[in-house]
């Protein structure tokens, strides 16, 4: 595994013309191959299963919960496809519907509460994914679809989080435990519901969000994010992982976004 300080999750896309419309039967061309490294769902969930289908790539997902107001996967995916009904490029629908169903997963399990550190990890993720859309009007439009699907509102808390951590360096990010404010308060929070077992919900995204934290504090240094992970009561060995698959599927990402350019140019 690459070591933390090499691996830039904001800097993996580049830059790609948002000027050109790409239209859907052009991406099509590409689904199957793209398809081969979907972002994989492969945490165990205390309350959900996964039953997969052997006729063919997709798979079927139930959300087994004790409330009858938490909706299955199916409803979560056509909330989305009600709220934003424009034709999507398959280079970007395949990741989209792959983080919808991991999200409403997240949600289905017992011990998962919203926080702070999620909504950065889900907003950084879907800025990065989307990156070089080819129109950032109907991009914006696709977030606000998503995000009503799942039923939060992420962006507010990714924004008060960004600024606090621009304000941080390495030494008061590790040590908001002494501090008092609004986001040392939620990292307390955080804190003390992962030091009891079965009190915390970790996830993707939330090692996204901490590893961004880390960036816009200027401190990618492998023993600052230890420290970070430490005072969190957070297993680093889980969040260097998932910020392993995280960067190889941003890698793969370019590069099918760079042969397509490739193919309508």
């Amino acid at each position: 595994m690459a070591g933390v300080s090499t691996l830039s999750l904001t800097s993996s896309l580049g830059a790609q013309s948002s000027e050109r419309r790409v239209s859907i039967s052009s991406t099509r061309l590409f689904a199957s191959g793209f398809d081969s490294f979907r972002l994989r769902i492969c945490f165990a969930y205390d309350t959900a299963s996964v039953r997969t289908s052997n006729s063919n790539s997709r798979f079927v997902v139930q959300c087994m919960t004790t409330s009858t107001d938490v909706p299955t996967v199916s409803e979560t995916k056509l909330n989305f496809l009600k709220a934003y009904k424009r034709p999507i490029p398959s280079i970007y629908n395949t990741v989209l519907q792959e983080l919808i169903v991991q999200q409403h997963l997240t949600k289905c399990k017992r011990t998962y509460r919203y926080n702070a550190v999620f909504a950065l990890g889900f907003v950084s993720v879907y800025d990065q994914l989307m990156e070089g859309y080819p129109s950032d009007e109907d991009r914006d439009a696709i977030f606000q679809s998503y995000i009503k699907a799942l039923k939060e509102d992420p962006e507010s808390d990714a924004k008060k989080l960004e600024e606090w951590a621009r304000a941080q360096n390495a030494s008061t990010l590790v040590d908001f435990s002494s501090r008092e404010g609004e986001i040392e308060g939620i990292l307390k929070d955080i804190a003390e519901r992962a030091g009891k077992t079965g009190s915390f919900s970790y996830s993707r995204f939330f090692a996204i969000g901490l590893f961004h934290l880390l960036e816009l504090a200027n401190a990618t240094e492998p023993t600052i994010l230890e420290k970070l992970c430490t005072a969190l009561n957070i297993d680093k060995r889980s969040v260097d992982r998932d910020l392993d698959v995280y960067r190889n599927l941003l890698s793969k990402l370019v590069q099918s976004k760079e042969l397509l350019k490739e193919y309508v140019d």
